[in-house]
């Protein structure tokens, strides 16, 4: 398992040296516009298969849609994830699926590539500059305007604050690149990450909550599973769960249980196992706050407008810590248990006038 990981690490870096100059988000027609052009059909390319990465689009396809009302939107992905992500977004037309083992499954590969090229489109988006395969994706389109993900302008990092973020440097790469195709640049502030849960879903979820705990409390939700390294030890969680227990005696605490259906506390909470994503989105989206490593639950958390509180210790906490909705990111590297409980209590307590508090800022109380 260890070599294949190792082998997969090489390929994304030989793939990242082999096309990271592919395709400039740049047009020959661009310089010579007299009218801004008229957008009607969008081609986004993500192609990933990860729930958390696929869920970080949105703040982006928000920023399409709102710029170019009534566009109607292709998705190019990996896997079978999105069509259910996105099921509520009314400008998704068509989500071209690459399959998620393509040595396995060559044929169908090559059939994905070539039907992205039949399609007429106005405008081409690569969401990840990183990502090899989607400016591969872009360059192959048949598109009139091409935006490979990257930046047109020098210094805009050190305009925002928040550019690091991965949902959200793509917007600002992309409203660069609007404005010299004539449009008026937009100055609002990003989306958030949006599942765009129905109410019946929302009303479902809470039924489901309702059974699971039997009474009126508050309810907090808990993840304790990561993938590889961001999945911190049972004895870590313990000891975490034992004090969020302690600091909300008054309190429901439930975990939400991953597919591979194993706990990092031993199963000690009132626990929730579903494959349906929507339903545990929709879950979560009934409770007070949601506390997890980073992962894919953590963005669905996210995603549904829960306070989220995400767990930091590997991963790149400015790239990927949840925003908005009085979420924070708490780095456990250097921040103790009882700190870091104290820090979600006082979050939980003042979700009403937090609005623009910075994680910093808390941890400075304590």
């Amino acid at each position: 398992m260890k070599i294949l990981k190792n082998i997969n690490v090489v390929r994304r870096k030989l793939m990242h040296s082999l096309t990271k100059n592919i395709g400039h988000s740049t047009n020959a027609n661009k310089k010579h516009l007299t009218i801004k052009p008229e957008i009607k059909r969008v081609l986004i390319s993500r192609p990933n298969a990860r729930l958390g990465n696929l869920l970080l689009i949105t703040p982006l396809l928000e920023e399409v849609i709102t710029t170019f009302p009534g566009c109607k939107i292709d998705l190019f992905v990996k896997g079978n994830l999105a069509p259910i992500l996105f099921e509520n977004y009314d400008n998704v037309d068509k989500i071209i699926e690459l399959p998620k083992k393509p040595f396995k499954n060559l044929l169908q590969y090559i059939k994905v590539w070539v039907s992205l090229r039949k399609q007429q489109y106005d405008i081409a988006i690569n969401v990840d500059k990183n990502s090899s395969s989607g400016r591969l994706s872009v360059k192959f389109s048949n598109s009139k305007f091409k935006f490979f993900g990257d930046s047109t302008v020098e210094d805009i990092q050190s305009k925002y604050l928040d550019y690091e973020h991965i949902a959200k440097y793509p917007v600002y790469n992309f409203r660069s690149y609007l404005s010299e195709l004539g449009f008026t640049p937009n100055n609002k502030s990003i989306a958030a990450l949006n599942l765009k849960l129905s109410n019946s879903e929302i009303i479902e979820g809470k039924k489901i909550l309702d059974k699971l705990v039997n009474n009126d409390k508050k309810t907090i939700c808990i993840y304790t599973y990561a993938t590889g390294d961001k999945c911190y030890s049972e004895s870590w969680w313990g000891k975490f769960y034992k004090r969020l227990k302690t600091q909300y005696p008054n309190h429901n605490i439930i975990e939400i249980l991953p597919i591979e259906n194993v706990s990092q506390i031993g199963f000690k909470a009132t626990h929730f196992y579903s494959k349906d994503i929507r339903e545990i989105g929709a879950l979560i989206a009934n409770t007070e706050a949601f506390i997890g490593a980073d992962s894919g639950i953590m963005h669905l958390a996210s995603s549904v407008q829960t306070p989220t509180v995400g767990l930091f210790s590997i991963t790149e906490q400015k790239k990927y810590e949840p925003y908005y909705n009085h979420s924070i990111a708490i780095d456990t590297n250097k921040t103790s248990i009882l700190k870091s409980t104290k820090i979600i209590a006082y979050m939980i307590s003042h979700n009403l006038s937090l609005r623009v508090t910075t994680t910093s800022t808390i941890i400075a109380l304590y």
